[in-house]
């Protein structure tokens, strides 16, 4: 009988001790990516455009609204994006990016009445790279430079922004 008591007692005692072991395994196991949802900003204005380089020799005019960024708790860099061509045609986009897997993505394009128009191809892109690329500059020389994170929250953001780039040391 003390036999069979004891069978029943280490039976438990090792139950236990696999479920506490699954619980603590279970704690630690990476979770899968989830984005938050995500609001418009409010339509950027001009004084709070901040301008950073694509290429050289590039015509055209790239600038960040500087309000609009703002690092989410999923990760995600997001920010209004002004493209402002040489012949003074303007594009205007919410987008977002992320550093730890290369990829970006359009929420939001801007209208003319200064109101958003929800982006029909909003799914994550890989960020290609081209000359005079503005999502591979931003990501590569901004705001994640050697694919880890660079910037912390939108004050690094706009920080490396006016600093032109990755040579910025963020404290």
């Amino acid at each position: 009988m003390k036999a069979v008591k004891w069978f029943f007692a280490l039976a438990l005692a090792s139950q236990s001790a696999h479920s506490l072991a699954e619980s603590f395994d279970n704690e630690y196991e990476e979770k899968p990516w989830a984005e938050i949802e995500v609001q418009l900003p409010a339509f950027p204005e001009q004084i709070n455009l901040i301008p950073f380089q694509v290429g050289a020799m590039a015509d055209t005019k790239y600038l960040i609204d500087g309000n609009s960024l703002s690092v989410g708790s999923d990760g995600v860099l997001r920010y209004t994006l002004v493209v402002i061509s040489s012949a003074g045609a303007q594009n205007i986009s919410y987008e977002g990016l992320r550093c730890a897997t290369a990829e970006r993505r359009f929420y939001a394009y801007g209208r003319s009445d200064k109101t958003w128009s929800k982006a029909r191809s909003n799914q994550w892109v890989k960020i290609q790279g081209s000359t005079n690329n503005h999502h591979v500059e931003l990501y590569s020389n901004y705001f994640c430079p050697v694919g880890a994170a660079y910037v912390r929250n939108a004050d690094d953001a706009r920080r490396v922004l006016r600093r032109g780039g990755q040579s910025a040391v963020i404290n």
